[in-house]
């Protein structure tokens, strides 16, 4: 239980870090931050229930997309400033790095296997930000519509 306490904590510094660097106004770092930390737990239980990168990944990045655009209006402010910086736990750094490292030293195997995982990282990031956005557009779109009618 501690272990998933401090992969919690990381995540949410770790968005907060991100939103320090790209500049993010102070009354903004505490929801980008909370964002990181429901993105990474969202993470860790999709891990839980389904144990596949892919399906654990859309569930997070979904929800950080929806967060997203909530607190876009709670704030009013773009989404994309608290959709990046919940995201960051995401990103297949590790995976990225094995997968170069591994081409380098012409160790294919073993490069294709990073690889595999850094596509299913960045395709469960594409694929949840996506789905939520489209719907999010959609019913922007149908509410634009009746108000012409």
């Amino acid at each position: 239980m501690n272990e998933v306490i401090i992969q919690l904590i990381t995540g949410m510094l770790g968005s907060l870090g991100f939103a320090l660097l790209f500049g993010l106004k102070k009354q903004y770092l505490i929801v980008a931050s909370l964002g990181g930390l429901l993105n990474w737990g969202l993470y860790l239980l999709g891990m839980h229930l389904w144990n596949t990168i892919f399906f654990a990944g859309l569930l997070a990045s979904a929800a950080s997309a929806l967060y997203s655009e909530i607190m876009a209006r709670v704030k009013k402010a773009p989404s994309t400033l608290f959709f990046i910086t919940s995201v960051i736990p995401l990103i297949p750094g590790r995976a990225l790095y094995y997968t170069c490292s591994n081409a380098v030293m012409r160790n294919w195997a073993e490069a294709k296997s990073y690889a595999n995982i850094t596509l299913q990282y960045a395709l469960s990031i594409a694929a949840g930000a996506c789905i939520i956005w489209a719907i999010t557009l959609t019913i922007e779109n149908i509410k634009k519509y009746k108000k012409t009618q």
